[in-house]
């Protein structure tokens, strides 16, 4: 069974949806009926509900030795993400065919109307969840763009970029706790900030973020597990890695400013950090597989790929919509803007014999790029506060306000083929900071 950018399926997919035929992305859902999560993948306007599939002999042309059935019944996808990247191809090629408008299996559900009103959700009705238990999350620098941007504001453009950057991708350790899937409210932080960062002595005071932002992100899923003390190779790597997701790393600028020496970011980036709902497998965006930014530093072999399309060309784009309903489409990029590639971050990660596990979660860092309008936070596209975005309802922005909604979206491919492989959205609302 193989797969077909441009086959149709028997179920109408609207145009301009994200979830193609070409993409079937896996997730974890419930329903009001239904209450236990459990996996799914999308498709059109439907989820297709994997365990009632699974348990109705929606599987019964794939041998349960390739593809254990039990785990469609986890609340997770760790257990099928363990399962690795062969199988998870197998089990996206099977759903694929059929649900395709020439199914060699037209008895599984084309034909089958029971199974159909069982396993076919409306998008609408279900309620979806983290898709899988996060065990770390580590977040990377890796969009040079922004790096760049961001250095020139506080060192000036011949310091714009430290002496290490493009020699080893840039991370920290993130808080896995504080990652919720889309639609979660996010509260405004309070911390310790600097009125005056001129002024001497340095005296901080406490009060919620003035500086709330957003970082557009990419995030990738391991799928594979290393023992304690053994690197990943970067020539295996790329095995690793499940699917991605769409990552907003919210950060409060003004906390950040004054917590990160010497060791970098802390409260400023660990009160929330949103993710799309589903996965979308790495072998779905094969075919989107580029050139990342030109890297003239010879790296040190652990970090040398044979491949030199070693990035996706995914269309990024971040909307924000306002108390009053009105909605701004503020960035528009590509996830082509990055250094260095998730098999690159997985092997630098991994290098000193750091375990990672199923469900770690890596994100690429904010993701610009060099024109207007390309960039990934507001801390850029606003001069770190000299500038303010026009917004459409007569407003302007510096950084985010209580009430605002931040929505991420990313897709690959041509809609005109009807084949786009996207990530739905990624959305998240600013609520007020607690009251002390």
């Amino acid at each position: 069974m193989t797969a077909n950018m441009t086959a149709k399926s028997w179920l109408p997919i609207p145009h301009g949806s994200h979830f193609s035929l070409a993409n079937l992305p896996f997730g974890i859902i419930s329903t009001a009926t239904l209450t236990s999560p459990r996996p799914a993948i999308a498709i059109g306007e439907y989820a297709l509900d994997l365990h009632a599939f699974a348990s109705n002999n929606g599987f019964s042309e794939i041998s349960s030795a390739q593809v254990p059935l039990s785990v469609f019944s986890q609340p997770t996808l760790n257990a099928f993400a363990a399962l690795g990247r062969p199988t998870h191809g197998t089990v996206r090629r099977y759903l694929q065919n059929v649900l395709a408008e020439d199914t060699q299996f037209p008895q599984i559900l084309k034909e089958n109307t029971t199974l159909r009103k069982l396993a076919l959700l409306p998008l609408k009705e279900v309620k979806t969840h983290l898709p899988m238990h996060i065990g770390d999350y580590t977040d990377f620098y890796a969009g040079r763009n922004h790096a760049y941007n961001v250095g020139v504001m506080f060192r000036g453009p011949s310091n714009a970029l430290q002496p290490n950057y493009t020699h080893i991708p840039v991370g920290y350790h993130g808080r896995a706790s504080s990652v919720v899937v889309s639609g979660t409210p996010i509260r405004r932080p309070w911390g310790q900030i600097l009125e005056n960062p001129t002024a001497e002595p340095k005296i901080p005071t406490f009060t919620p973020s003035r500086r709330l932002d957003i970082e557009l992100e990419l995030g990738a899923f391991v799928c594979r597990a290393n023992k304690m003390g053994e690197p990943i190779p970067i020539a295996d790597a790329a095995e690793s890695i499940f699917g991605f997701v769409l990552l907003n790393d919210w950060s409060a600028r003004d906390i950040q400013a004054w917590e990160y020496v010497p060791l970098g970011p802390f409260n400023a980036k660990n009160f929330g950090t949103t993710i799309s709902p589903w996965v979308v497998l790495a072998d779905a965006l094969e075919p989107f597989m580029c050139r990342g930014l030109d890297n003239k530093t010879e790296l040190q072999p652990y970090l040398r790929e044979k491949r030199r399309e070693n990035v996706y060309d995914i269309n990024l784009e971040v909307d924000l919509t306002t108390k009053s309903g009105a909605t701004t489409t503020i960035t528009h990029t590509s996830s082509k803007n990055l250094l260095f590639s998730f098999p690159q971050m997985l092997a630098h990660h991994s290098i000193t014999g750091c375990p990672m596990q199923v469900g770690d979660l890596l994100g690429s860092g904010t993701i610009s790029g060099t024109e207007p309008g390309t960039q990934g936070s507001m801390l850029e596209q606003c001069s770190n506060g000299k500038s303010t975005l026009k917004l459409k309802d007569g407003e302007e922005r510096t950084f985010l306000e209580d009430g605002d909604t931040v929505i991420l979206r990313g897709w690959a491919g041509r809609d005109e083929e009807g084949s786009l492989v996207g990530f739905g959205e990624c959305v998240g609302s600013v609520e007020p900071a607690i009251q002390m």
